[in-house]
């Protein structure tokens, strides 16, 4: 399933950008008046190889979540079972992101990929378990690569599910506690940079645990003795939701839907998917910039401008949400709006 995704994933079409722009050019507006959103209408037009590009609605958002084994370095001053706990929570509709999806009409799905505990069966939960927590990524490989494999096909499966269903647009949601620390050390191996300038202090932590958790990074990459290719990189370093979401979005980009990312857990996701497949780039949009320092590094890297810039280290998919009625007006402005010639409205001189 992984080599078939990844085959079938194109870059965008040059002829839709080129009628995109062109469009964009010809609408009763002065060109460029709709700054960054006209941009994200000609990426999905090259993206959809159309223009105008289809509606980016309904939409999706599916919350993949898994534990950590570098929990037990004392990384986060969460315990553990708050991922279980916080599944409940998504299940019973009480979280953030279930609050912004039903203001924007999105769809919720949560993946349990590996929290380390059973869950009871519930409606909106489908249970993709490979295992209860990934290994200690600052000893050894977070996961097998078999794992990993398994993990990014369990992803593109979800996502072929909810395009399956309807959905024109997928957000990426996650949650796991101490996975900031896997991120960050994600962010260091595809992008070369320091682990000092791109760990954060994910859930709120202290000066000294921020310290910890750099360390922690630093052993991370140093026992697993990197440079690694793509996927041994996500096995070394990655949780069970991070290698899941880099599926979830090599399975939309692969059916041309464009993929909504969300904060840094996303954000390194999406640097391993590149990685495997870097026409996968196209295909995406930056929700928001998160408050995480790694999170602009992994967005700079892939090449991405992010919508929203409130501040938020929530997770969860709460910035792609926001990011989602953005998407959809850019877009709707390529399908309603009037071209000069249409209008009778007279263009400037040129």
């Amino acid at each position: 399933m992984l080599e078939e995704t990844i085959a079938a994933i194109r870059p965008a079409d040059p002829a839709a950008l080129a009628e995109a722009r062109a469009h964009q050019d010809r609408l009763t507006k002065p060109r460029g008046a709709l700054g960054v959103l006209e941009e994200v209408a000609v990426r999905l037009a090259g993206a959809a190889g159309a223009s105008p590009p289809p509606m980016p609605e309904p939409a999706a958002l599916a919350i993949f979540a898994a534990d950590h084994g570098v929990h037990a370095q004392g990384v986060s001053p969460w315990p553990q079972e708050v991922t279980q706990q916080m599944v409940g929570n998504f299940l019973a509709g009480g979280a953030v992101a279930n609050a912004f999806a039903a203001q924007v009409g999105a769809s919720v799905t949560v993946v349990d990929v590996g929290v380390a505990a059973d869950l009871p069966p519930a409606d909106g939960l489908l249970v993709r378990k490979l295992g209860y927590g990934t290994a200690d990524l600052s000893e050894g490989p977070a996961m097998t690569a078999a794992q990993a494999v398994e993990a990014l096909e369990a992803g593109i499966s979800v996502a072929r599910s909810l395009l399956d269903a309807g959905a024109r647009c997928l957000i990426t949601g996650d949650m796991g506690i101490a996975n900031t620390t896997a991120s960050a050390a994600l962010i260091c191996a595809f992008t070369g940079r320091d682990a000092a300038e791109v760990t954060g202090r994910g859930t709120g932590i202290d000066d000294e645990t921020h310290a910890k958790k750099i360390t922690i990074v630093r052993r991370a990459l140093r026992v697993n003795k990197l440079p690694l290719d793509p996927l041994g990189t996500l096995a070394a370093l990655g949780g069970f939701e991070h290698a899941a979401i880099a599926g979830f979005i090599l399975g939309g980009a692969a059916a041309r839907v464009p993929v909504i990312l969300d904060g840094v857990i996303a954000g390194s996701a999406a640097l391993a998917a590149a990685a495997l497949a870097p026409a996968v780039a196209d295909h995406l949009v930056a929700g928001h910039r998160s408050a995480e320092p790694g999170h602009a590094a992994a967005l700079d890297h892939l090449g991405l401008r992010p919508l929203v810039d409130l501040e938020l280290r929530l997770g969860e998919g709460t910035g792609g949400l926001l990011a989602h009625p953005l998407v959809c007006a850019a877009v709707r402005v390529m399908h309603e709006v009037a071209t000069f010639d249409a209008a009778g409205v007279t263009d400037k001189t040129t």
